[in-house]
């Protein structure tokens, strides 16, 4: 018999792509629970979509609110990345359904949040997410 909790650890690199510093650090706070996560981030959606291409993080969390261009526009940039190597981005998000939210996820968006966040959305978020990184000694390819 399966539990559906799953309390074995999480491995992976997260991009959190977050202009308001506050939300960045309650981010950074809320992913200390997992010491095999690593939190990158970027200020801007220029950054964001840089840092994707060159650093190649596991999961990215989205704002759909940056400073010089929209969530919509930073997932449309990453369709490919989505599309080739299974990029999970996570959208971020005040609003509750917006027309911008659904074109996301018809361009690939792995699923979107209310901010808000919950400790407990996120670690349910985080396993679907990274849930085939699994850190540990049963890891044999050195990933």
């Amino acid at each position: 018999m399966t539990s559906d909790h799953d309390d074995s650890p999480l491995r992976g690199t997260v991009l959190y792509i977050e202009d308001t510093d506050l939300n960045v650090d309650l981010m950074r706070a809320m992913l200390e629970a997992h010491p095999d996560v690593e939190m990158l981030h970027a200020g801007t959606g220029r950054d964001g979509v840089r840092m994707v291409r060159e650093l190649r993080p596991d999961f990215v969390i989205l704002d759909m609110n940056l400073p010089d261009t929209t969530g919509l526009e930073v997932v449309r940039q990453l369709s490919e990345d989505i599309a080739e190597r299974d990029l999970r981005v996570t959208i971020l998000t005040v609003d509750t359904l917006s027309m911008d939210i659904i074109k996301a996820m018809s361009l690939g968006a792995f699923e979107y949040w209310i901010k808000p966040i919950s400790a407990a959305v996120l670690e349910s978020g985080l396993r679907r997410a990274l849930g085939g990184r699994r850190a540990g000694p049963d890891r044999l390819d050195g990933s």
